[in-house]
């Protein structure tokens, strides 16, 4: 399974790449913290909604830590979304490297 690191994500975001941010953890933990232009579909969820994901752009799993978004990342890669990725460390390292405006939990 391939994975992206939070700083390489966010370059690719700030270069104008197109990459999707699919955040699989729970409405109470999105309501902790989130990142604004993510799109959130908990992780018991994506297998019914699928349609809801591109096919041709690249998608990067996120959840708090990696250990669900690894699970998702690998289902989509399955499922005919070759271009998933996992992020590393979930929103917990992108708090700490890319936006510590984001809060931890």
């Amino acid at each position: 399974m391939k994975e992206i690191g939070v700083l390489d994500l966010a370059a690719l975001r700030e270069g104008g790449e197109a990459v999707v941010l699919l955040d699989v953890r729970e409405p109470d933990e999105l309501a902790l913290a989130s990142i604004p232009w993510a799109l959130a579909i908990p992780m018991g969820e994506v297998p019914e909604r699928l349609a809801e994901l591109p096919a041709d752009t690249p998608i990067a799993v996120l959840c708090h830590g990696g250990f669900r978004s690894a699970r998702v990342t690998a289902f989509l890669n399955a499922n005919g979304f070759p271009q998933a990725v996992n992020v590393a460390g979930g929103i917990d390292a992108w708090s700490r490297a890319v936006d510590p405006s984001v809060p931890t939990y």
